[in-house]
């Protein structure tokens, strides 16, 4: 069902285009997951038989598609994962939204608070117990019918971030039901897109910067394509 499509590849560092609906991480259900195609199709472009060094460096939610990247050595997983607990990451969301944002532009700030049993996060003005600071800025780019085009730029990484802080200013991701959306998008995905990092490459020290095409034929995201 599912097939790697990458962006990016040296001796350190995969980065692919992970599609809505696949798993970066295993859970309960058991379904694919990303690292394990990514194996897959390592193994069968370089004839490697035996096992494959494939690390999660950051996940995406199983609905939102976009960059991810996958680190093909240890060390190479390492620095990666110090780049982006100190923030030394840009990354950049596209996010089609229900509702037009009020200001063109702005800045969010929240205290999230997850709920584990039920997957999901809320945000709150304020620090409350449990809850982690959470900071984006965002800017409108167009829209078409009543469907509006947000340029997004999180400032931290926390679960759920822009889905939730969105939706907390009225701006729900299409198809995302979970923070009030009116309805499913047919694959069960939301509009949301991890659509570029931009990095120091932790090995080589040079300038990274991935930009991940949109969805192709999807109902909503062809039309900003």
């Amino acid at each position: 069902m599912f097939s790697i499509d990458p962006i990016y590849e040296d001796n350190h560092l995969l980065v692919v285009n992970k599609p809505s609906g696949l798993l970066v991480q295993g859970d309960n259900t058991g379904d694919v997951t990303l690292p394990y195609l990514a194996k897959e199709f390592l193994k069968e472009k370089y004839n490697k038989p035996g096992n494959i060094f494939c690390g999660v460096v950051h996940r995406l939610d199983r609905p939102v598609s976009g960059v991810v990247v996958l680190a093909k050595t240890s060390k190479g997983l390492e620095r990666m994962n110090a780049l982006f607990k100190t923030r030394h990451i840009q990354k950049i969301y596209w996010a089609i939204t229900e509702k037009k944002p009020s200001n063109i532009e702005g800045t969010l700030i929240h205290w999230l608070l997850k709920d584990s049993q039920k997957n999901v996060v809320k945000a709150y003005p304020k620090e409350v117990a449990g809850s982690q600071f959470a900071q984006l800025s965002y800017s409108y780019v167009k829209s078409i019918g009543n469907l509006h085009l947000i340029e997004v730029r999180p400032l931290t990484g926390r679960s759920h971030q822009i889905r939730v802080q969105l939706a907390s200013m009225g701006c729900v991701i299409v198809g995302d039901l979970k923070y009030g959306a009116k309805s499913p998008n047919p694959d069960a995905g939301i509009c949301l897109h991890a659509r570029r990092l931009v990095f120091e490459h932790p090995i080589k020290l040079e300038p990274i910067d991935i930009t991940a095409e949109l969805p192709k034929n999807h109902l909503v995201w062809s039309l900003f394509i």
